[in-house]
């Protein structure tokens, strides 16, 4: 590769780590070209971008973009994905295109905006429901004690008003 390439390699590649808020790591050995660009389409209608890198200047973009931390997962032949918007999409992505196509791209790693995730963590992250889901499940638990005092609070009122009403069609019936 010419030395003015792998100049603006580098430089694309520092502006990615320093834009986007997930990269997952892969090795794409055993994927076809076929899949590859398969890969690519379904990732870019997702907003995400998907580079096969060289590692030294994987190591080289990360180190001018402050992230030293992650030359220790560039190792072999690598791909990242860049996430921008949300986080666990490139994960969940990742997981359907390997269910989808029944191949296998490794998770190496990823990293977030402030840490590195281990091949663990990005697996988990793919299985976490989406993000709408998330917050309707801790807005119901903030919720429930609420509805839970105010049952609590009505239930002597709703016994009298049931003997009340019971009384009365006592009464009528009588």
């Amino acid at each position: 590769m010419q030395r003015e390439k792998k100049t603006v390699t580098i430089d694309q590649l520092e502006v990615l780590f320093r834009k986007c808020r997930i990269g997952i790591v892969a090795d794409y050995r055993g994927i076809t070209a076929v899949e590859l660009t398969t890969l690519r389409r379904r990732f870019r209608e997702k907003g995400l971008d998907f580079k096969v890198v060289k590692n030294t200047l994987a190591h080289i973009a990360a180190e001018k973009a402050g992230r030293e931390d992650l030359t220790e997962i560039f190792k072999g032949p690598v791909a990242i994905i860049f996430g921008y918007q949300d986080e666990i999409e490139p994960a969940k992505a990742l997981s359907n295109f390997n269910r989808d196509l029944k191949t296998a791209l490794e998770v190496r790693g990823g990293f977030l905006t402030d840490r590195l995730l281990g091949a663990g963590e990005v697996t988990s992250l793919a299985k976490l429901p989406p993000k709408e889901v998330l917050i309707g499940q801790v807005i119901g638990g903030m919720q429930a004690p609420i509805y839970r005092l105010v049952s609590q609070l009505s239930a002597p009122i709703r016994g009298i008003a049931g003997v009340l009403g019971a009384r009365i069609n006592q009464l009528e019936a009588k």
